[in-house]
């Protein structure tokens, strides 16, 4: 068994989280509080020398940069969120940062939503000769068309039509379920690794 008391406070947490899997307890609500706000004191120290300093203190003392001032009073607008009378100036920084995130998101959503997604059905090797290319890339393009006509609402999903919404759901429910086993195969793995900590490092029951 250890004898580092890092080891041990650790442990104590890590328990104390599991705790909840019996019932929500004092305990476990410790731990929760804990970690949140010692997420948020880490995060505000983050910001504090990485923003703060490093792009508002140092440009204007060391490099002399005297044009950021400008940025830095229309953040400081934000501010102003806490004044009932003085709120709208609030709405100034947030503009700029609303239509930043748009110019910026809008062009990259476009490219990894559409221009790859046609790149990868479209301009995939169809005869590489390689016959389990050729079956994926007809995997990938059935797939695809199948998806979009389920989401095509305009005309009644009957025939022909219903026969690939059909063949689209059941497409959609394949990529739901390797989804959710992602995400359980991720919980497992921080599960194991928890579990290595409390019986390697802590009990030392294991070698």
């Amino acid at each position: 068994m250890s004898t580092n008391i890092w080891i041990w406070i650790a442990a104590l947490l890590t328990l104390a989280i599991y705790s909840f899997l019996y019932k929500d307890n004092i305990v476990y609500k410790i731990a929760e509080y804990l970690l949140v706000g010692v997420s948020i004191g880490y995060s505000i120290s983050i910001t504090w020398y990485n923003v703060v300093i490093a792009k508002m203190v140092v440009p204007i003392r060391d490099q002399h940069n005297y044009l950021i001032i400008i940025p830095i009073l229309i953040g400081f607008l934000m501010f102003f969120r806490f004044s009932r009378k003085q709120s709208w100036l609030s709405k100034i920084p947030i503009s700029f940062v609303i239509g930043w995130g748009a110019g910026v998101a809008i062009p990259l959503g476009f490219q990894t939503t559409i221009v790859e997604h046609i790149k990868n059905t479209i301009a995939i090797p169809w005869f590489g000769g390689n016959i389990l290319l050729l079956v994926n890339a007809l995997i990938i393009f059935v797939g695809v068309v199948a998806t979009l006509v389920y989401f095509y609402f305009s005309v009644p999903h009957k025939g022909t039509i219903g026969k690939i919404a059909n063949l689209g759901i059941w497409y959609i429910m394949i990529a739901f379920g390797a989804s959710f086993g992602y995400t359980v195969m991720a919980r497992i793995s921080l599960f194991i690794d928890r579990a290595q900590f409390l019986l390697h490092d802590w009990l030392g029951l294991i070698h």
